[in-house]
């Protein structure tokens, strides 16, 4: 028996994360990009909508915080459950915590290592721990677009070459925090 146990763990190890997210019961749409394995123990109560983009160790909890109240009020089927939806085109940056409950709207970005506890309306972009919104989506890529660099499908050695020639203006540059000194 331990045998086939074994075997299970190291067929999941090499399934890819689309893979993985189908064969756990993720509700997947189309032209979607998952690039994690971390669905909880209840992956069927999640759905992507077209076109999701997931980065590397986004993790999803459909439960969690009642093991110890289950102990302390000795109530051992004390369960509490959450769907998770995120819409469609949404990004979902890395390291990142959806916790249980959660809807993500269409088009939205959720920066990385945000923790999401309350749900997020179409277009915005959230990040932080709570996430917290931060902009429209709209207005990120008008941004964007009009700072493009046009180097996607470059080959690495072109795209090394012509982004080292660029002067420094072009690239983006992060304000300063605001910092009070003593």
């Amino acid at each position: 028996m331990k045998i086939f146990s074994i075997l299970r763990k190291i067929r999941y190890m090499m399934m890819s994360p689309m893979q993985y997210a189908r064969h756990v019961g993720v509700k997947m749409g189309k032209g979607c990009s998952i690039d994690t394995k971390n669905f909880g123990t209840e992956p069927y109560l999640i759905s992507l909508g077209d076109g999701v983009r997931i980065a590397r160790f986004a993790s999803f909890y459909t439960h969690g915080g009642i093991v110890s109240l289950r102990k302390y009020y000795n109530d051992p089927n004390l369960e509490q459950m959450g769907k998770i939806s995120i819409g469609d085109y949404t990004s979902i940056g890395a390291h990142c915590l959806i916790m249980p409950g959660v809807s993500i709207g269409k088009l939205c970005i959720v920066g990385g290592g945000s923790v999401v506890t309350k749900s997020i309306p179409d277009g915005c972009m959230v990040a932080g721990n709570p996430a917290k919104f931060i902009g429209f989506t709209d207005e990120f890529y008008k941004r964007v677009k009009a700072n493009n660099l046009n180097c996607k499908g470059m080959t690495e050695k072109k795209k090394k070459e012509y982004l080292l020639s660029l002067p420094e203006e072009r690239f983006i540059h992060k304000k300063m925090m605001d910092v009070k000194l003593k």
